[in-house]
């Protein structure tokens, strides 16, 4: 008789997975966000990002710190190369928006078990798959830092087996 699949809560197998072994995102050490505001100029987030190595950085309002979406460097390049946008424009221009309709919002803490950001990361949530996770408080209202699917990865790598 084959072996049933273990049940799945929100999506994802709650049951720990032999090379996470009950860690969470708080075990990836995440580095702390970096965020501009939407008025800031795309000039000064491309060199804060490079100056710290960052891929993504977290676009938030410059009134109440909510956060409103990101700016993926790759894709600057991109926009930058393509004459979409010009360095002294604003972050507003270039920034992505996080969308709050249609696609369900999936909130990643400093609890959540790596399984689950796996599982975010694949995909599972509204069937696209991530590159990064914005990890928050659990009521959403700080960002505390950016996990990659790299950080998983690498995370996986470095843990003895």
């Amino acid at each position: 008789m084959a072996d049933a699949e273990p049940p799945k809560v929100n999506g994802y197998n709650p049951i720990p997975s032999s090379k996470y072994r009950g860690a969470t995102v708080e075990d990836l050490e995440p580095p702390p966000a970096l965020s501009c505001n939407p008025l800031d100029s795309i000039g000064s987030a491309i060199a804060n990002a490079y100056e710290r190595d960052y891929t993504h950085l977290t676009v938030v309002s410059a009134e109440t710190r909510a956060l409103l979406g990101y700016l993926s460097m790759p894709r600057l390049k991109e926009l930058l190369k393509e004459g979409k946008v010009r360095e002294k424009d604003p972050v507003g221009h270039a920034m992505q928006k996080f969308r709050r309709k249609g696609n369900q919002y999936k909130i990643i803490t400093m609890d959540t078990p790596l399984e689950e950001l796996e599982y975010f990361f694949d995909g599972g949530v509204n069937g696209t798959k991530q590159d990064f996770a914005v990890v928050t408080d659990g009521n959403r209202r700080f960002v505390l830092g950016v996990a990659t699917k790299w950080d998983l990865e690498e995370f996986v790598r470095r843990r003895p087996a």
